[in-house]
């Protein structure tokens, strides 16, 4: 599925900026344990990546979605997915980020808009999550990222063993999406290299303190074999009639 670009829109302005979603889904998958990608693996009777889509989908302010998939990735061939496939997926997070948001400029986008990076594999993400980072950031200088205030004791570890207790009051678990400029973050990206594990730290990297909206526990990745049962128990919570 290609993307066909949008005509100018004269409201798009630097103070009156869209918002679009990206999302990277160009990863094997290889810590999950499963025959193929783990964004493709069913989940409560659909792939695992068109529930995090559909989060997307209901949420009016987003203009747009674009899915950044490998070159040779046929599955949305097959698929009734609404949103843009973009063939441009790199061997890095940030490589296929990079490319995403020069496939979105391509396409419509400005560098003054907004655009929200998720990740595929948080399929338990939901549109008022969508909306209220949206809500927090439109009007902040840097931008931000849902992130969940950490619950649990730290340990430092040696050896296999406690070595010492970390202060945890102000400690968070970074979580996507995650809002910037498109302009800003790609300049970001590009400084930072190919290395960096999120778009906030490539912000970070070149001095800029991007800004902690809280989100939830549920909002996990889905990364190991034992995140499948816990995800699809969730999924299917919130589809029992209330």
């Amino acid at each position: 599925m290609g993307a066909t670009p949008m005509t100018d829109d004269p409201t798009n302005s630097p103070a009156n900026p869209r918002c679009w979603a990206l999302i990277p889904c160009a990863g094997s998958g290889t810590r999950a344990g499963s025959a193929g990608p783990k964004q493709y693996q069913h989940l409560a009777g659909q792939p695992l990546v068109l529930h995090t889509l559909a989060a997307f989908a209901a949420v009016a302010r987003i203009a747009n979605s674009a899915v950044v998939v490998a070159l040779d990735d046929d599955f949305f061939a097959s698929q009734q997915a609404t949103c843009w496939i973009a063939h441009c997926g790199g061997t890095t997070r940030a490589a296929s980020v990079f490319n995403g948001l020069a496939f979105l400029l391509q396409h419509g986008a400005a560098r003054h808009d907004w655009v929200l990076v998720h990740d595929a594999a948080r399929c338990l993400i939901t549109p008022a999550q969508i909306e209220a980072l949206i809500e927090a950031c439109a009007a902040d200088e840097v931008g931000g990222l849902l992130a969940h205030k950490l619950a649990d004791t730290l340990k430092s570890e040696v050896g296999g063993r406690a070595a010492c207790t970390i202060d945890r009051s102000d400690k968070w678990l970074a979580q996507t999406p995650q809002m910037f400029r498109i302009g800003r973050l790609m300049e970001a990206l590009a400084q930072a290299g190919s290395e960096v594990t999120d778009e906030s730290s490539a912000m970070e990297a070149i001095g800029l303190s991007p800004k902690l909206v809280p989100g939830s526990a549920q909002n996990f990745k889905v990364t190991y074999p034992e995140d499948f049962a816990l995800a699809e128990a969730v999924l299917i919570a919130r589809a029992m009639p209330r």
